[in-house]
C-alpha cells in the first residue's frame, strides 16, 4: 500500500443521547480518536454499538448530542453488502464511480496486500465468507479516508490475512489515519492505543497504551 502523505484525521463524539421510545441506548456516550491511533470500543450484544455506530456514519440521527468528522469516513460494515450477482471487478468499478475515483490502484493494491487478487472475476456470490470479508474492507479503504470506522472487521479472516490487517493499521496509523474498531472483544488488546468499553449507555476507556521513550523506538 502506498504510504503517501501524512495527514491527521480525527473522529469526535460528544454527549450522545438517543432512545427509542423509552428505552435509552445511549446516554452521553464521548469518544475522541485522534489521528495516528488505533482506538477499539467493545460492549455486549445490547450494549448499543450498532446504534452508536449508525450515528456516527450519519444513517441515525441522535437525539441530543454532536458527532464531527474531520474528513472523509470510511466505514466497513460487519455485513458485507454485497451483490451476489457480479464479480469483484465489478464491485471496484461501481465504487470507483460513487467515489469518483480517477482510477482503481489503491484498490488493487489492497486486494493484493489482503491476497484476493485471484477471486478479481468471480462473482462474489461464490466467494467464502472470509473473502467476501476482505472486498468488504478494501470497499471501505479504496478511497484513503482519513477517518475509518471498522465494524467486526477480522471476522472470517485466516491467520494470514488476520496479521495482513494489523500490519495495514499500522501502516495507516502512520500516515495519521483515525481508525475506530467496533466489536464485543478486544482481540490482541496491545495492538490498539486505547481500549474503551460502551456499558449504560456511556463510552468509558479501559486504558491506553504508553507509548515507550524515543530511545527505544515506538514500541509497535
Amino acid at each position: 500500500m502506498r504510504r503517501g502523505t501524512l495527514r491527521q484525521g480525527g473522529l469526535c463524539i460528544t454527549d450522545v443521547w438517543k432512545a427509542y421510545g423509552r428505552r435509552a441506548v445511549l446516554r452521553g456516550a464521548s469518544l475522541n480518536v485522534r489521528g495516528g491511533t488505533l482506538t477499539g470500543v467493545v460492549g455486549e450484544n445490547g450494549a448499543g454499538k450498532t446504534t452508536l455506530l449508525r450515528i456516527i456514519c450519519g444513517q441515525l440521527q441522535p437525539d441530543s448530542g454532536r458527532v464531527h468528522c474531520s474528513s472523509r469516513l470510511g466505514y466497513c460494515p460487519q455485513q458485507a453488502v454485497l451483490d451476489d450477482s457480479l464479480t469483484v471487478g465489478q464491485h471496484l468499478r461501481f465504487f470507483q464511480v460513487a467515489y469518483r475515483l480517477s482510477d482503481l490502484r489503491l484498490a488493487d493494491e489492497l486486494l493484493e496486500l489482503l491476497g484476493c487478487t485471484e477471486y478479481r472475476n468471480e462473482r462474489t456470490g461464490a466467494l467464502s465468507g472470509g473473502t467476501r470479508q476482505k472486498l468488504n474492507l478494501v470497499i471501505a479503504m479504496m478511497h484513503d479516508p482519513p477517518v475509518l470506522v471498522l465494524d467486526e472487521p477480522y471476522q472470517g479472516f485466516d491467520w494470514q490475512t488476520y496479521l495482513r490487517f494489523w500490519d495495514l493499521t499500522q501502516r495507516l496509523r502512520e500516515r495519521g489515519t483515525s481508525l475506530l474498531v467496533v466489536s464485543h472483544l478486544a482481540h490482541d488488546a496491545d495492538r490498539f492505543d486505547e481500549i474503551c468499553e460502551l456499558r449504560d449507555g456511556r463510552i468509558a476507556s479501559l486504558g491506553r497504551r504508553t507509548p515507550a521513550p524515543a530511545h527505544e523506538g515506538s514500541g509497535l
